[in-house]
């Protein structure tokens, strides 16, 4: 695991306060990377990652979910819509969360969503209250990722499920550059860690889950971060930015960081299916 200790809270809070205009200008309505099969729009790749993890995570009509890190709703919305799924979302931003209420009443799914602004480390659950926990790139934001997971494992039903698309550190995070690559992606998307493959995968079975997949996107979802770099050069975004200071403007500059991280293996993409094994 790389550790990027200047991070703060406050910080990521800001971040996504401020940045949530510039994630939808530059990408969408979900925030996260696409998954490529083709030439694909950006907009298909977003969904069909969506869509990809529901599959994997077996998600069924009716279920309830928590989602960890939910953003502007994207992914809450699909769920409720397309699978009639009962979604509570969870984000540090108020902007995030009043954004995806707004975009939840737009699409016709308030009445099956929930979103609320809590720090995911602290909130607390009734224990069984799930029976999915899903978080598509949140995970990276979190300074306790073991106690997460212990706390996931409590909040999902005997045989419920944690699926998770995150970002890694590479299986050799110390090789060469790598742990330099990886630091610098840390500090410009405020990341206070970021774990490797093996890292996941022994967080949560020290939670009492059994791993049922692990899947390696990286050759998959790289491509968000040269659709994105083409977007920033042909809009002039960084000067946008200039007057929301130094944070935002080091935000935009990790673009090709990150390029280059996933390119050199410095970096992964990751997608953890995860079931519970209680009982009752």
């Amino acid at each position: 695991m790389i550790v990027c200790p200047t991070v703060s809270k406050d910080a990521i809070r800001t971040h996504y306060d401020l940045a949530t205009l510039f994630y939808r200008l530059l990408w969408g309505r979900h925030i996260h990377h696409g998954l490529w099969d083709a030439a694909e729009s950006p907009r298909r790749a977003q969904l069909r990652l969506t869509e990809t993890m529901a599959r994997l995570a077996a998600v069924e009509p009716g279920q309830r979910v928590l989602d960890v890190g939910c953003g502007m709703g994207g992914s809450s919305i699909h769920l409720a819509r397309a699978m009639n799924c009962h979604v509570t979302g969870i984000t540090v931003s108020r902007m995030q969360r009043v954004w995806a209420e707004c975009a939840s009443r737009w699409h016709g799914a308030a009445a099956q969503t929930e979103f609320r602004r809590v720090d995911a480390e602290i909130v607390s659950f009734p224990a069984a209250a799930f029976d999915l926990v899903w978080s598509i790139e949140c995970t990276e934001h979190l300074f306790d990722k073991p106690r997460f997971f212990q706390r996931a494992a409590e909040w999902i039903k005997p045989g419920g499920r944690v699926a998770i698309c995150a970002w890694l550190a590479g299986d050799t995070p110390q090789q060469g550059d790598h742990a330099q690559q990886v630091y610098d992606v840390c500090e410009g998307f405020l990341c206070p860690s970021l774990g490797t493959r093996a890292d996941y995968v022994q967080w949560m079975q020290d939670a009492g889950l059994v791993v049922e997949g692990v899947h390696d996107w990286t050759s998959r979802v790289s491509q968000t971060w040269e659709i994105c770099l083409r977007r920033i050069r042909r809009s002039g975004v960084r000067w946008l930015a200039l007057p929301f200071g130094r944070d935002m403007t080091c935000f935009l500059e990790r673009f090709e960081t990150i390029l280059r991280a996933y390119n050199t293996g410095a970096m992964q993409y990751g997608c953890f299916i995860a079931r519970s094994t209680k009982t009752r």
